[in-house]
């Protein structure tokens, strides 16, 4: 879904453009990075539009939810600088740029009226399905953006609702009947499912030594850290409940679930408990960390670490990279302690023996070995996949009905016959995971149309007609409307 999203994403946000309210939906989570008022000044202009910084830090953050709530809550600011996500934004941000331009062409405007309906009924406004302007205005201060550069930013997005809605044209009844029969066609066929149970490989120690020369450099000892550690420990730091309270009560909005509510204190008590443990022996571990740096007092440990180890943090990494041997690094989080650390020595990478790279690359070859005996024997049965006796005979199956495939499960068969029917190929071979299917389609017919698809169908082809016109707006739009960029890095 990741790598879709990255790229497809010039049109993924138009598709559900009004990044605005996607952010607020997600309940109002903070993720501390931004300012949105600080800086209203524009970062880029898109033909006569100001693409305001306050507006692509918001979908900024929008994009990383949505990446997060992907991942579980796993998603980082590491991974986001890989993926390039500020870039990311940009290009949506300056996607909606291009859609203004021709949206104030045709003169479009949105009311203060519309503008205070769409606001009351956000969700994420609301109080028992009614609109709570406390909860507004406490949204707005706690992201720290003045109202009415938020409600320029939602205008903007009613805005292009209205011009996509106004552009926007259903399908029409043949484009209609031509998807109902792409869904209403039906394949007979004979088949056979090879497994990797059906091949036995045996691998040599020549053979195995022969693909670590060729892959050497995929096996690798990594990078290492030699580390002097100085840890101040919180274990005997003693906070009453009232001190737990108080703190909480000024810092409630560290306190979110993964959903985006706001944690209660009960809920959050050992978080907020520690949190107030480390904030308390922070001095203490400033007063050592000095103390360490003068040679005044010795290490805790030394320790050898790979790089990026999950010991410490992925920033407390990006420091280390950036420092040299016998530099020292101030007092850091980990876990429920702080840590000071020296850099005593760093042991560069280099390719492993055999010796060392034989366990992992025993199973790699191994697969290797089984994926070229697989195909092998999948291109010897279609030759002759009609005189077999392990051949099978299907009934008729469609893209929505086929369950009825011996040897697959339920999404084993999902995808064969996704795979079978969008190739132009009589008779092949289709790969489902970790199987192969060797097929011959003997038969073909056009099922009766069932009329409980009808909305099912029109609905797919009017979302596949908006999506394609979107597509192509862009792209006519892209030229029309140059970009002038403010800032370096988008």
């Amino acid at each position: 879904m990741i790598s879709w999203m990255q790229k497809h994403n010039k049109y993924l946000m138009v598709t559900i453009w009004i990044a605005t309210i996607a952010f607020i939906g997600a309940g109002f989570v903070g993720w501390g990075s931004y300012s949105y008022g600080s800086k209203v000044s524009a970062i880029a202009q898109v033909g006569d539009v100001d693409i305001k910084k306050a507006k692509w830090d918001m979908t900024y953050s929008n994009l990383y939810q949505q990446y997060n709530q992907m991942l579980n809550g796993k998603f980082d600011d590491e991974q986001a600088k890989k993926m390039g996500l500020s870039q990311q934004a940009f290009k949506t941000v300056e996607s909606q740029a291009r859609l203004l331009n021709l949206a104030n062409e045709f003169n479009i405007i949105v009311s203060d009226k519309e503008l205070a309906y769409k606001i009351a009924n956000i969700k994420g406004f609301q109080k028992d399905g009614v609109f709570n302007k406390k909860i507004y205005t406490s949204y707005l201060s706690n992201m720290r953006i003045k109202a009415n550069l938020f409600e320029d930013i939602l205008k903007d997005d009613i805005k292009i609702d209205k011009l996509l809605s106004m552009l926007n044209s259903d399908s029409s009844s043949f484009e209609q009947s031509f998807l109902s029969t792409a869904f209403n066609i039906s394949d007979k066929i004979e088949y056979q499912v090879i497994t990797p149970s059906d091949i036995n490989v045996t691998i040599s120690e020549d053979g195995l030594q022969k693909y670590w020369k060729e892959h050497k450099s995929e096996y690798m000892i990594p990078q290492k850290y030699v580390l002097d550690m100085l840890w101040t420990d919180t274990e005997n730091i003693v906070v009453s409940a009232l001190e737990v309270k108080e703190f909480y009560k000024n810092n409630s909005f560290n306190y979110i679930e993964d959903g985006g509510k706001q944690l209660t204190l009960e809920e959050a008590n050992s978080t907020v408990t520690q949190d107030l443990k480390l904030k308390k022996v922070k001095k203490e571990a400033q007063k050592k960390y000095i103390a360490f740096k003068k040679g005044k007092i010795e290490k805790s440990e030394t320790v050898t670490l790979s790089v990026n180890s999950l010991k410490l943090t992925s920033e407390i990494w990006d420091e280390i990279k950036n420092k040299s041997i016998n530099d020292i690094l101030k007092p850091k989080i980990v876990g429920d302690k702080f840590v000071s650390l020296k850099i005593v020595n760093i042991l560069d990478t280099k390719e492993m023996t055999f010796e060392e790279a034989k366990d992992l690359a025993t199973p790699q070859y191994k697969a290797l070995l089984l994926n070229e005996s697989m195909s092998k024997m999948a291109e010897n049965r279609l030759k002759n996949i009609k005189d077999s006796n392990k051949t099978i005979i299907s009934e008729y199956i469609t893209q929505k009905d086929n369950s009825n495939l011996e040897k697959l499960n339920s999404m084993e068969n999902q995808n064969f016959t996704q795979k079978l029917f969008i190739s132009n190929k009589e008779k092949g071979i289709i790969t489902v995971r970790d199987k192969i299917i060797v097929y011959n389609i003997i038969n073909q017919k056009i099922s009766s149309i069932d009329s409980n698809n009808t909305d099912m169908i029109l609905d797919t082809m009017n979302q596949m007609k908006k999506s394609d016109f979107q597509s192509s707006l862009l792209e006519d739009l892209e030229n029309r409307y140059e970009t002038k960029m403010y800032i370096k890095g988008l």
